[in-house]
């Protein structure tokens, strides 16, 4: 009697990925796998896989990280399945939860995926992925520029200089820079040092109009729809624009404002047990950088759009930062509906 194969084989591979070096599990429908060390380098297990398990359905998982999607991208040109994983989303079970390293990450990655209980995170094209580094690249300016202005004040704190009525206030004025080139001080130290510090302001200043630009330019030349789609709503400026559209990217993939909160963090977390039901605040799972855009631009659509401010002053009674949430989720609304049917945005129109 002649046997016949039916199935291919599976493979399941689970990844912990580090700088160095990454730790592999193997495992198939038919042993529990095996664990090894390697180096970081994609072909390295390609070569392994095609020498220690042939005609072999390969799937691939690991988390994501600082290491980005170069080795994602290296196994699907293989032909091989997958998976760039949300750290939270592996389950680990009863002392795994207590219990950590690389050797156990691999293996809790393997079975999970050998299980089927693994979705991949979105992987964003490398277009979108180098853009999100411009985007990102500014944030950090951003931080730059609020330090070094924290140190300046802190400096003239500490020396006891009282700013002039016209400059106490957040807007850094020609004038404001120029009364601070001004100063003296009894000793040339003190001066060199704010000398220093205001060098380093213009620079991190300089570096973040330019990188501004930069940004908007692409975004008009390269997604001009989306962008002045965007740019319609009254409270997205062109900066938080261009953040949707490189944090995001195609807000279209999303079924529907429950599955865009989701991702977006203005989802509320609930707890229900029996008859005891209380809700948790929005969930800690969140892009921040993109809920903290929408939360701010809320407090400006209560003041520009008549619906929206309407909407806050129903619920007025309640905390203004649960409020200014709610505001924040329906705005998100807003905002999905007017790239779904490409329509600009209109102020005061109810939905």
């Amino acid at each position: 009697m002649k046997t016949q194969i039916t199935a291919v084989s599976k493979l399941y591979i689970g990844i912990d990925i580090h700088k160095r070096s990454w730790k592999v599990h193997c495992s198939t429908d038919l042993f529990s796998g095996k664990s090894f060390s390697m180096s970081p380098i994609a072909d390295q297990l390609r070569v392994y896989v095609e020498k220690h398990f042939p005609d072999h359905d390969v799937r691939v998982a690991y988390e994501a990280g600082c290491c980005g999607y170069y080795a994602h991208r290296c196994f699907k040109s293989y032909g091989w399945d997958s998976l760039v994983v949300n750290p939270s989303d592996i389950h680990r079970k009863g002392k795994e939860r207590h219990t950590k390293t690389d050797r156990i990450d691999a293996q809790l990655i393997s079975r999970e995926l050998k299980d089927g209980r693994l979705e991949s995170i979105t992987v964003p094209s490398v277009e979108r992925e180098e853009l999100r580094s411009l985007f990102r690249r500014r944030n950090d300016l951003v931080k730059d520029l609020r330090r070094i202005k924290s140190y300046i004040k802190m400096q003239l704190l500490y020396f006891g200089i009282k700013e002039p009525v016209e400059f106490d206030n957040d807007h850094w004025s020609h004038g404001y820079r120029k009364w601070l080139d001004a100063m003296v001080f009894k000793h040339p130290t003190a001066k060199a040092a704010l000398e220093s510090r205001m060098r380093f302001f213009r620079f991190v200043d300089k570096e973040l109009r330019d990188v501004s630009t930069q940004i908007r330019w692409y975004c008009r030349t390269y997604h001009k729809k989306d962008y002045y789609l965007l740019r319609s709503i009254p409270e997205i400026g062109g900066i938080v624009a261009c953040g949707i559209i490189s944090e995001l990217g195609d807000l279209r993939r999303f079924n529907n404002v429950k599955h865009l909160a989701g991702y977006v963090g203005l989802a509320p977390g609930v707890y229900q047990s029996g008859g005891n039901y209380k809700t948790m605040g929005i969930t800690m799972r969140a892009h921040r950088l993109i809920r903290s855009y929408f939360v701010e631009a809320s407090w400006q659509a209560i003041r520009a759009d008549p619906v929206m401010q309407a909407y806050y002053r129903k619920h007025q009674g309640k905390n203004a930062k649960s409020i200014i949430i709610k505001v924040a989720r329906k705005l998100l609304g807003r905002t999905l509906a007017v790239i779904k049917t490409e329509t600009p945005y209109t102020i005061g129109v109810l939905e």
